[in-house]
């Protein structure tokens, strides 16, 4: 017998990367209770940062790879945070783990766009 291991409507029939974005929307919905300027952000998830602007010989430096990322607001253009999924998987062992640093990472992001520290954003950051 050949197909779905579960019905599509299971958790488990659902990707790594549809259980990430899962992840970054709770965080973004726990800030949305107490800052609803939240809603007016763009939240997105790649699998990992680019390389961007540095050419075809481009090669990481020895910096750590970036875990998330903002968008500043544009004209006609809603800001933005960006969480990289392989990076925070890499990271992270378990399911509780992982959602713990997404919630950090969009915390810190969010933070930033609103020019405040990242403990006015979330008064728990960083206690877990």
């Amino acid at each position: 017998m050949r197909g779905p291991i579960a019905p599509p409507q299971v958790p488990l029939a659902a990707s790594r990367a549809e259980m990430f974005a899962d992840l970054v929307q709770d965080s973004v919905d726990r800030l949305e209770r107490r800052w609803p300027q939240v809603a007016d952000m763009d939240f997105l998830v790649l699998e990992v940062p680019r390389l961007e602007g540095r050419g075809e010989d481009a090669a990481w430096s020895d910096e750590a790879v970036p875990l998330g990322g903002t968008v500043p607001a544009r004209e006609g253009r809603r800001a933005g945070v960006v969480v990289y999924r392989r990076p925070v998987e890499i990271r992270t062992k378990g399911r509780d783990e992982r959602a713990a640093l997404v919630h950090e990472i969009v915390v810190e992001q969010v933070a930033e766009l609103l020019g405040l520290t990242p403990e006015t954003v979330d008064p728990r950051y960083g206690e877990d």
